[in-house]
């Protein structure tokens, strides 16, 4: 079996570990943290403490199967971590092994810091989510000149901008660089007003480290370290590759080949899309966020802000079966700013998840309990992404179902 950690306590936390920002030491969550609208007392802490165990034991048969080659994950209740584990390596080819302090990718994770930011500056009266992007952008345009004029920051938060889904991310993939395929933007032709349907973006959603630019004179990643992972004391978070490579622990992304995990260069593309995709964390650094995103540091995230963040905007009927998972358990989907709001059997998860090659991650919570979980991985395997509504299924008193294939053949012999 390979190594694990497993801690049952609030963890401390320290400096921002991007390197343009001087260290300084954390914020600790104010006394009145804990008083959140959440009532984590609703499940029964035994049934906690049941699904905490089986998703250990889910964790075992995943190294035993040797399904992923690392993994780092986290459950919180209430402002507390109640469970942390890593398992497996971030190099396999030195034979470093994930540590909670490791560095993992966070892929589309990274969009919820970049709605977060901005409704900062809202708050702070810099910004509304009503502001008009041509007012802020003049080079911002679409096709349809109307949709011009009437798009807000809120559309390109809350993924209603009206363009085809992932516009422009194969060129992205294809080296062409950020700031021409938003200016290019006009060139699509839509396939809904601005602001009547949803439709997933990378390279549009991006404009907000644009807008929050133009509205500070400073750069989206430093707006981002300043106010929210240094005050949050998420000491390993950075952006960009440099952040990544440069962190004393990071994971490598893997791939399955000759019968053993092999470790590779990270693809830079995403990277140039830094408020979708470019954020850099740990699980210690996820912890701290998970608990400020459940409301439990209103000093650094106010509850108005969070109301407002994971609200539910625009309908996403196809989140409703796009995994077995969500045909069985998702009776309704949205998209907030930045997050997804799911009725999961009756219950409210605000739920995002993220991939980008060599690395997948998820993140999940039920504001009326105060309990979620984070899960990172570094490599592309699918099964990992069952184990969260396995832990929900538990903990919500609902029947098990495999979601993870767990009984099923390895995926690796």
């Amino acid at each position: 079996m390979l190594p694990r950690l497993i801690v049952a306590l609030s963890l401390a936390a320290g400096a921002l570990a991007t390197a343009p920002l001087p260290a300084a030491p954390a914020l600790p969550a104010p006394a009145d943290a804990a008083a959140s609208t959440a009532d984590d007392s609703a499940i029964p802490d035994q049934r906690i403490k049941a699904a905490i165990a089986d998703y250990d034991h889910w964790l075992d048969r995943i190294a035993e199967r040797n399904d992923v080659v690392g993994l780092a994950t986290a459950v919180i209740v209430g402002p507390h971590v109640r469970f942390e584990r890593t398992m497996g390596y971030a190099d396999a080819h030195t034979g470093e092994h994930v540590k909670p302090t490791s560095v993992f990718r966070l892929a589309s994770l990274s969009k919820a810091f970049a709605t977060a930011m901005t409704g900062l500056l809202v708050r702070n009266g810099r910004l509304s989510w009503d502001s008009r992007l041509k007012d802020i952008l003049p080079f911002f345009k679409l096709k349809d000149l109307k949709d011009t004029r009437n798009a807000t920051v809120g559309d390109i938060a809350g993924q209603r901008l009206g363009l085809p889904r992932n516009s422009y991310d194969l060129r992205l993939e294809a080296n062409v660089p950020y700031q021409k395929l938003v200016r290019q933007l006009y060139r699509i032709d839509p396939i809904c007003d601005v602001g009547s349907c949803y439709s997933y973006q990378n390279i549009a959603f991006s404009l907000l480290g644009d807008v929050i630019h133009a509205r500070t004179g400073k750069f989206f990643d430093r707006e981002v370290g300043q106010n929210i992972f240094r005050p949050l004391g998420m000491t390993t978070a950075s952006y960009g590759r440099y952040g990544l490579e440069h962190s004393k622990s990071w994971a490598r992304p893997h791939r399955w080949r000759h019968d053993h995990w092999t470790p590779y260069e990270p693809n830079l593309d995403y990277y140039h899309v830094s408020p979708a995709a470019g954020v850099n964390a740990s699980i210690r650094d996820m912890e701290q966020w998970l608990i400020a995103q459940m409301g439990y540091r209103p000093d650094v995230l106010s509850p108005e802000l969070l109301e407002t963040l994971h609200t539910p905007g625009i309908n996403t009927p196809s989140e409703t079966w796009a995994t077995p998972w969500r045909r069985a358990r998702v009776e309704k989907a949205h998209y907030a700013l930045g997050w997804r709001v799911y009725d999961y059997a009756g219950h409210t998860l605000i739920f995002h998840a993220g991939a980008v090659q060599g690395y997948r991650t998820e993140i999940g919570f039920f504001p009326e309990y105060g309990i979620g979980m984070v899960i990172l991985w570094n490599c592309t395997d699918p099964v990992p992404a069952g184990l969260m509504p396995m832990f929900f299924d538990r903990l919500l008193g609902l029947p098990h179902v495999d979601w993870a294939g767990l009984d099923g053949k390895r995926r690796h012999e």
